[in-house]
């Protein structure tokens, strides 16, 4: 089977909640990827993406959360980058509910992008800085 999406320890930010927030994540975006490579996309994206959205937003409120509990430097910038991530999922949703989007390789792209670069680049940062909290 396809080896798209799929969590492995190179995504680890060792903080173990994080980790299962993000193993949801990977599995919502999987899910959306091999329906659409089964020609149900369509059929399946609306629930998907709203999935998608609600549980991002869950998880970006933990994340944060936790990070301010321990006085995370960067807080204010990852908390604008969180934005941006919602903003352009819920676009791309908005975008198919009107008929204009569809699920298409740009939108998996940038779903691929965000949990790749933004988990391992980006989150991985504050994993470090919450372990020497004692955070795991």
């Amino acid at each position: 089977m396809n080896t798209a999406f799929q969590w492995d320890d190179s995504y680890s930010v060792k903080v173990g909640a994080m980790d299962d927030q993000h193993k949801q994540l990977f599995d919502i975006v999987r899910e959306l990827y091999i329906a659409m490579h089964s020609g149900k996309g369509r059929h399946v994206a609306g629930d998907v993406l709203t999935r998608l959205i609600d549980y991002t937003e869950h998880h970006f409120a933990a994340e944060e959360a936790i990070m301010e509990k321990n006085h995370y430097p960067d807080l204010a910038r990852h908390r604008v980058e969180h934005r941006d991530l919602e903003n352009k999922v819920r676009a791309f949703k908005q975008d198919f509910e009107a008929g204009t989007g569809a699920i298409t390789i740009e939108l998996m792209t940038f779903l691929q992008d965000w949990l790749t670069n933004h988990i391992q680049n980006v989150d991985q940062k504050y994993g470090d800085y919450l372990n020497s909290k004692g955070v795991h």
